[in-house]
Order: C-alpha cells, then structure tokens, then sequence
C-alpha cells in the first residue's frame, strides 16, 4: 500500500510541478546559507565585510526569481522567436570574451561590467539549448533522417567549445560537450554512433589533458592528493576538501563552524561548497543537498518526457543534462574521484551569471508545466494564486 501512494505521489502530473518549484526554492535558500557561511572570511579579507559575497548572491536571487516567473509565462510562440538567434548570441558573446574578457585563475571567462563581473558562457549555455531544441524540433515535424541530426547542432556546439578552450577553460567545455552529447541522445541517434561521437570527444579531452602540464598534474593527484610532493600544489584544493567532509561526521561540526574555510580551501563558497557543507552539516547535509538535486533532475526529466511539443521536450531535456553534469562535474571534484574543473554547484554555489542562468532554464520547465493540460487544470485549483 505504501509503495502504492509513493508511486502516485512521484508520477502525479501536478506533484512534478511542486517537486520542480519546491527543490528549487530549498536549494537557492541552502545555497545563501551555504555562501554566507562559506565565504564570511574570504568576504572579510577582500571585501572588508563578512557579509559582502553572501548579500550579493541574495541580490542575484531576488532578480533571478521573478525573472524565471516571467519567463515560465512567456509563450511557445515567444520562445521559438527568441530560440531562432541562440546560437548568434552564444557565438557572439565567447567572442566577445576573448576580445575583451578578464582572466581570473588563469581562465579567460569574465567580462567586467561596472563593479559586476559577468560569465557569459553561462547563459550561452541556456541559449545554445534553446536554439538547438528549435533545430531538433523542426527536424523532427519535417521528418528530416537521422543522420542529419549531428551536422544539424553539433558544428555550433563545436565552434562554442572552441572558443571556450582557447580561454583555458576545460570545465566549461566539457559542460558544453556532455549538453551536446545528452541532446543528441535524446533525438534518437544511433547507440553506435553515439557511442563512436562519445569515444571521439573523450579522445579529444584526453589530448587536451596531456597537452596542459597544469591539467595533467590535476588528473595525476586523483587517486591520492596527499602524495608527497603533490599534496602543497595540485593536491591542495582536493586534499582539504577530502578533510572538510571527513571531519563533518553524520551531524556536521555546526553551522559557521567550518575550519577549512579559514584559508585552507580555495573557492570554498563556488566550486568546493558542497566541501563546505558535508563538513558544516555533516553526511545528513551531503545527503539532504543530493536528495534535493535529485528531486530537481527528475521533476524537469518527467516534465520533458510528457510533453507533447517536440520543442518543449527536447529543450527541457537539454536543461536537466546541463543541471546534471554541473552536479556530476563539481560533487565530482568535491569527493576527488574526478579532477578539479572549476564548475558551480547549481543553485548552491556563489556566482551570480550561473544563478541567472540556472534560472532562465529553470523558467523556461515551469511554463512547460505549466502547459501541460492535466497539470494546469489541478494548479487552478489550488489556493496560491503565485503557484498557478
């Protein structure tokens, strides 16, 4: 009987919908908290306040949400209007970077906009899903054959992937290549040929990797960070994010209480703040933050699979492939079984574009909930008008 209403409740249309707004909420709230707590010391020595980081990361949501509001309102005929010039701004904005962008830690991924600093491959992220479920979506109402399916949005992604690598910039690519990859899966490429395009890009970071002396020694430190002569260099960050979480036991060592982030962990409120939060709130806090991601990835995958429009379905899709491969990339580099790529925990991490972004995507799976008929109808019923 209780597996019964577990399964209605996680495959009732409307559940999936409050699934996707729930998970969403809580994470943004634990990733402030998180921030706050993650960054007080790093905040205090080049802000001069333990406060600055956290309460911009709190200006960045109180944007990015009603900005996901209205986007979930905009119509398809909107969207396939704005989708038609995604890859045009994706391309211009990564050369854009090059031409005028900053280089922070040795990558070229930051333009500086008054006392912002803006990463536009985040949102070229979200455009190039867009355009390319537009391109998949009229492929598929004019019946186009399936050997088309690459030539038609993997020689964009390409041209994106490059200009991101010549900003030194590996982890974004990758990110770039695993969107690609889940996009082509889920327009029904052959195994095979899936198979031989993910063999050639894993080919392609290899070399990449061997090339780099730098990403070289990252990979190298993998297995063990606290190897003699690694441990003070390219085992530093993955070392002392194994020791935050290790030291966090089941209940954590008490929110604000974390000592790593006293210097010891690099990029302790970004790219190791889920470091932060094993160690803070423990294994049930690790666990707590993976049990929402998951909510997350599989209300916008369920959401993508009943829709009806192939535009809606793919370009949802695309989004939780995005959602999840951060997640994979960046919890990844936490544990020290991939090596550091330097990506944001969504919706945990501090970054303001990668918020933005995340958001845009986000919206865009709500309006498409919001589309679905069976859905619509039980949120009409409901006694919160913001929910509808």
């Amino acid at each position: 009987m209780k597996a019964n209403k577990s399964s209605n409740f996680f495959t009732k249309p409307v559940n999936l919908y409050y699934m996707l707004i729930g998970s969403t909420l809580c994470l943004s709230i634990l990733g402030v908290i998180m921030v706050f707590s993650a960054s007080s010391i790093h905040s205090l020595e080049t802000k001069g306040s333990t406060y600055a980081v956290a309460l911009r990361q709190v200006f960045f949501l109180l944007f990015a949400i009603p900005m996901a509001w209205v986007f979930s309102r905009l119509s398809l005929a909107h969207w396939r209007k704005i989708s038609r010039f995604g890859a045009v701004i994706s391309l211009g904005l990564l050369t854009l970077v090059q031409l005028i962008g900053n280089s922070v830690n040795g990558n070229r991924n930051w333009i500086g906009i008054g006392f912002l600093d803006v990463q536009p491959s985040e949102i070229a992220k979200f455009l190039l899903i867009l355009w390319a479920g537009f391109m998949l979506a009229q492929r598929e109402h004019n019946g186009i054959i399936e050997s088309n399916v690459i030539v038609l949005i993997a020689p964009i992604f390409i041209l994106c992937i490059v200009l991101v690598l010549r900003g030194k910039d590996l982890g974004t690519a990758s990110v770039f290549a695993f969107i690609l990859a889940g996009l082509l899966w889920v327009s029904g490429v052959r195994l095979s040929v899936f198979t031989g395009l993910l063999s050639v890009g894993f080919l392609g970071i290899a070399a990449l990797v061997i090339t780099a002396p730098y990403r070289l020694n990252r990979f190298s430190v993998l297995l063990n960070p606290f190897a003699d002569g690694r441990y003070k260099s390219t085992g530093w960050q993955p070392a002392h994010s194994l020791l935050g979480l290790a030291s966090g036991g089941f209940f954590g060592v008490g929110l604000g209480a974390s000592r790593q982030k006293w210097g010891n962990l690099p990029e302790a409120h970004t790219d190791f703040i889920f470091s932060v939060i094993g160690e803070e709130l423990g294994l049930l806090g690790t666990l707590a933050t993976l049990a929402l991601l998951s909510i997350l990835l599989f209300s916008i995958f369920r959401i993508a699979l009943r829709a009806k429009e192939p535009m809606v379905r793919f370009v949802s899709a695309g989004i939780g492939c995005w959602i999840a491969i951060q997640t994979i990339l960046n919890i990844g580099s936490a544990v020290s079984v991939l090596p550091v790529v330097g990506v944001t925990l969504p919706l945990v991490s501090y970054g303001g574009s990668a918020l933005i972004a995340t958001y845009m995507g986000i919206g865009f799976v709500v309006g498409a909930a919001r589309r679905d008929p069976k859905i619509y109808n039980e949120l009409k019923k409901s006694d919160y008008a913001w929910l509808r």
